[in-house]
Parts: structure tokens; sequence; C-alpha cells
């Protein structure tokens, strides 16, 4: 059975997630706001997403996905499993 993840590598893997947000957004020259106003949640949401300080919900990370015209997928970070590294 998996262990859970340290408290660490959540914090690691929030803050990539919250890197990928803002280099999709970026990509696509969004700003927060706008990025916001298409995937329906508050600007601070993508704020404090980008930053690491909150981890969006799932409905939101889907959300914001296809504001960006991408699949939720890009938005995560792969884990490593069995053979990877």
């Amino acid at each position: 059975m998996p262990r859970p993840l340290p408290a660490e590598e959540i914090l690691r893997r929030r803050l990539e997630v919250g890197h990928l947000i803002r280099h999709a957004r970026l990509a696509a020259k969004l700003s927060q706001e706008k990025l916001a106003d298409r995937a329906g949640v508050d600007r601070k949401t993508i704020s404090r997403a980008e930053s690491g300080i909150a981890a969006l919900k799932v409905d939101h990370l889907i959300a914001v996905a296809a504001a960006l015209g991408i699949s939720p997928r890009v938005l995560l970070p792969e884990r490593p499993g069995p053979g990877r590294s």
C-alpha cells in the first residue's frame, strides 16, 4: 500500500501546480483577472493557487484548464511511481 506523502512533498507539488498555472496563463497572454473571469472563479483563487498559498478544488482546476484551453493533466505534476524516478 502506498504511503501518504509528507507535508513538504505536498507543498512542493502545490507550488509546482501554481507554477504550471502561471506559465500556462502567461503563455495564453491572460491576466489573473481575465483567467478568473473565464474560469468562473475569483481572481484571489488564481493568485493563491499560483503562489502555492492554497490548492485549487478539483472543479476549479478543471475550469481553469478549460479556460486556458488545455487538459487538466497539463497542470498536474507527474507523481513518480514504480519504475519512475
